[in-house]
């Protein structure tokens, strides 16, 4: 300050001239203010919500880790420039459930531009990133949120050495730290001492370790070595000699740490004795120098010798690794450390014969990272590109864990060096079991192994011997890759070379010819052999033009009760979501299951589509290669609204994809092993049951083995016009019970059948100046929609009633005469067989006593004309009635009337 001029540092210090560095955080550095909130703005739900306060960043000395729940934590400095500089930091992103932010406000509180704020997830290992700051007051914000709902707790971001240049001109130097040195003059930085070697504070130079002793990088004192045990070494094999023989060899695990000259200290173990080697990996040859090659394309190995394939067949492109010898050409090893983050140039995983196992490393906490990257795919020959498949590929692999403690194997996949993504992860010990992955997208990838003993760091190596094995990897369709077989192919006309079978045609394995699948099935795109290649269609649906899938026009025809159902879904054909919540995390973050439906239609085509915007949401709306993203019939993803957060868009992460491929339309509750329970949804129209659309997902996680399942009930319901109402079941909220099928119900009009003859009846009036009306009504309830329209009412000429009383009069009066008519007549016909049988009687009495009868009283022969002389007497009618009435005495006996010789009726017996 005496001269006004700037002079170098002396060794054992450093300066920045117009900068400040913060590079220790073992305490919150003078000036910074870490603190947290809660996004929720609802505060009625703050007495039930988690504590967010001690949600903040957390200092872990040589960098800072924010918080990994679903709090806000925020670091805030506030520094004031003399001159324009830049801020730089170094920080590890890797989870992208978590958003990130870094943004400076100015003097009147106004951010920096939007689109640098959002960082981008870092590839490998620690990244800078650099901002120029303007002139004058500066406050910086480094702000964290998570959105893990579904997924285990995510990686946090770490950040450290964060630079600042533009502040006032420094008149100090600053000392290096301990476990750091520097030996020149006008140094800006102190280099960290290396192994076995420590420093105090102010050094120009680090001071090595005692034998006995050992340090690692950057220490600022030594510690005594601990006597070797079996967990400080592993074993590995040597690659193949010229003789064609290997050996098993047992190594130190590096960093070497261990004494053995301790008592108690176990030595390295001798090399075993030389064995043969394994043969090559399908696919390669032996060289004569032992090493394997790839065959040529057009053959194929079993590992021993290449052989060329016959006419009529092609390769079966692909890597298919068994035998570990060595370690492929496109795959790298390498370790991540736990605690600093920075690789070390180390192998984490080596070679065993017939398995690679991770080694140990230096620290249990470490990460044994194994990549393998294919330059792409390709399909075969014989099989058409496929727009509407997702499949490209896939990658098997046959693993195992063992493990003392809780150890983690990481599954994850690189797009185009993009991050890589987890896609499965393994907690504790695993069986030997087989994992495939269905590879979408024909890029670069990338497939990473990372194997971690545990999460805590402590000094020395305890858990060596938890260990991840890999038996086989398997990738398909791969460029360039190489055969272990050879297929059959379709042949051009000539009969000497493959081609492509057109969309929908099948191989015949016989005669290499093509033939077309027969309708209402979908053929088998990467075997495409033989008519069994061809699988049928689900109930209800029908194949696209090239027979890549099934689906469902929207159109389905049901025969129930004697009567055939016509339904029409196209309204319902449209991409539709819904949410389904609010949910509330332990924190008290307001989230909502959002899910994106295509019921059917589309020729087959996926329109439901998820996003991931919460690392790329300063690029909402455009389409880019690194948004994640799902397309399939039915997806999940987690929104949390924008009222929550303070940014301008809906947040959308975690994309599922629960349905992409159509299985098929029926009234059943039950389609290929996915049960649509009926008291899920209790029915109320039990006349019309439900039609339910049953969806698979290929998408294989360790609780669902088989995949996801979808399962759309669509219920008729008048009272809901247009698209209707979607929910899921009361029982199961988040619309799954067990985790892997899914069920929600469609109330609509639309789901009601189309109108027919069946639908309506008819009301007949009456007949009114003789004219009849005939008008047409809905059955109720009316359970149709659509279709046929009522007739119009119908009017027909009829007679009056008067004209219909006058002919009922008539006719009942004709009616009546003949019935009296008919009622005298046989009561006649009964006096006479009355009269007659009395005759009867009193001759069967004579002949019983054999009294003689009376001339005067017999009658004779050929005198039954006289029978009626008894009924012709000229009575009025009254007498009559009176004669019939008095004709029995009171003595119970008859009265017969008899007549005396002169015809007169003399008296009564």
């Amino acid at each position: 300050m005496k001269n006004q001029s700037c002079m170098p540092c002396a060794e054992g210090t450093y300066s920045l001239g117009t900068g400040i560095r913060f590079d220790e955080w073992d305490e919150l550095p003078h000036g910074f203010d870490n603190k947290a909130t809660n996004l929720e703005i609802d505060y009625s739900f703050s007495e039930s919500l988690g504590n967010c306060s001690l949600s903040t960043w957390s200092l872990k000395g040589d960098y800072i880790a924010s918080n990994t729940d679903e709090c806000t934590a925020t670091l805030v400095y506030a520094v004031n420039l003399k001159q324009s500089g830049t801020v730089s930091f170094e920080y590890i992103y890797q989870d992208s459930s978590i958003v990130f932010e870094f943004f400076i406000q100015n003097d009147q509180c106004q951010p920096t531009v939007e689109e640098s704020r959002w960082m981008r997830t870092t590839e490998k290992g620690w990244e800078t990133h650099t901002v120029e700051l303007s002139q004058g007051n500066n406050v910086l914000f480094w702000r964290t949120t998570a959105f893990s709902v579904w997924s285990k707790t995510p990686k946090p971001v770490l950040v450290r050495n964060i630079e600042i240049t533009g502040v006032a001109f420094t008149s100090e130097c600053f000392p290096c730290k301990a476990g750091t040195y520097t030996a020149k003059l006008g140094s800006s930085f102190c280099q960290p001492c290396p192994a076995n070697s420590y420093s105090s504070k102010t050094a120009t130079s680090c001071h090595q370790c005692e034998p006995a002793m050992y340090s690692e990088p950057g220490s600022a004192s030594c510690k005594p070595r601990p006597a070797c045990t079996d967990k400080d070494y592993f074993y590995t094999h040597t690659a193949c000699d010229t003789n064609g023989e290997t050996q098993l060899m047992y190594k130190w695990a590096e960093p070497k740490i261990c004494s053995e000259e301790l008592p108690g200290s176990v030595e390295l173990p001798a090399s075993g004795v030389k064995t043969t080697c394994p043969p090559c990996n399908p696919g390669f040859f032996k060289t004569n120098t032992s090493s394997c090659e790839p065959c040529p394309y057009g053959s194929y190995s079993n590992g021993s010798g290449c052989i060329n394939c016959t006419v009529g067949t092609e390769p079966a492109l692909g890597f298919e690794y068994k035998w570990w010898n060595t370690l492929p050409a496109n795959m790298e090893t390498t370790v991540l450390s736990g605690t600093s983050f920075e690789y070390k140039g180390m192998a984490g995983w080596e070679v065993a014969g017939d398995y690679i196992y991770t080694a140990a490393g230096a620290s249990d906490n470490d990460f044994m990272i194994l990549t393998l990257v294919i330059p792409g795919f390709s399909s075969p020959q014989s099989v058409m590109e496929d727009s509407e498949s997702k499949e490209i590929a896939r990658i098997t692999f046959v693993f195992e864990t063992i493990c003392s403690m809780s150890c983690e194997l990481y599954f994850m996949v690189g797009v185009n060096s993009r991050t890589n993504t987890p896609v499965e992860t393994w907690i504790g010990s695993k069986g030997k079991q087989s994992y495939t992955y269905i590879i979408e997208k024909n890029a670069t990838m990338s497939f990473t192994w990372a194997f971690q003993r545990t999460a805590y760091h402590e000094p020395g190596r305890k858990y060596t011997n938890d260990v991840a094995k890999l038996y086989s990897i398997n990738v398909t369709n791969v460029i360039e890759g190489v055969a272990s077989y050879c297929r059959v192919c379709a042949l051009e006309s000539s009969g000497s070379s493959c081609t492509s079978c057109p969309h929908g045609h099948y191989i015949d394995r016989s005669t290499g010819g093509c033939y077309p699948c027969a309708a209402n099935t979908y053929l088998k795109a990467h075997q495409p052999y033989g008519s069994q290649a061809c699988i049928p269609c689900g109930p209800g649906t029908k194949n696209n033009p090239i027979h890549s899938l099934c689906y469902s026009d929207c159109h389905l025809s049901v025969i129930a009760d004697g009567r055939t159902l016509e339904y029409d879904f196209s309204a319902l054909s449209n991409s539709t979501s819904f949410l389904v919540g609010p949910s509330f995390t332990t924190k008290g973050l307001k989230y909502f299951h959002h899910f994106n439906i295509s019921l059917c239609g589309n020729h087959g085509r996926k329109m439901a589509t998820c996003t991931d915007n919460v690392t790329d949401m300063h690029i909402l709306g455009k389409e880019t290669e690194f948004s994640k993203s799902t397309s399939s019939y039915v997806c999940q993803s987690i929104i949390v609204p924008s009222d929550v957060m303070a940014y301008k868009s809906v947040v959308s992460s975690q994309p599922v994809s629960l349905a992409d491929r159509f299985v098929g339309v029926t009234r059943e509750t039950t389609l290929d092993n996915i049960t649509s329970f009926p008291d899920y949804f209790p029915a109320e129209n039990v006349g019309l049951p439900d039609v339910i659309f049953f969806y698979r997902s290929s998408d294989v996680t360790q609780t669902c083995s088989a995949g996801r399942a979808t399962a759309i009930r669509v219920r008729c319901d008048p009272l809901k016009p247009h698209s209707g109402v979607l929910s899921v079941p009361s029982k199961c909220p988040e619309g799954t019970c067990d985790g892997c099928t899914f069920h929600f119900l469609w109330e609509t009009v639309e789901a009601c059948p189309l109108c027919s003859a069946d639908d309506y009846h008819a009301i007949i009036s009456a007949c009114v100046g003789g004219i009849q009306r005939t008008t047409y009504v809905w059955r109720e309830p009316k359970l149709c929609s659509g279709g046929i329209s009522l007739p119009d009412q119908k009017v027909s000429i009829c007679k009056s009633m008067d004209f219909w009383l006058k002919v009922g009069i008539s006719a009942g009066t004709c009616a009546a005469i003949l019935l009296t008519a008919m009622t005298c007549y046989f009561w006649k016909k009964n006096q006479k067989l009355e009269y007659k049988y009395s005759k009867l009687v009193m001759n069967s009495s004579a002949k019983d006593s054999e009294l003689p009868a009376a001339d005067s009283c017999a009658i004779m022969e050929g005198e039954d004309a006289e029978d009626d002389l008894i009924f012709t007497s000229k009575n009025s009618l009254f007498g009559k009635i009176r004669a019939f009435t008095t004709k029995r005495t009171s003595d119970g006996f008859d009265s017969v009337p008899l007549k005396t010789s002169s015809g007169t009726t003399d008296m009564d017996l």
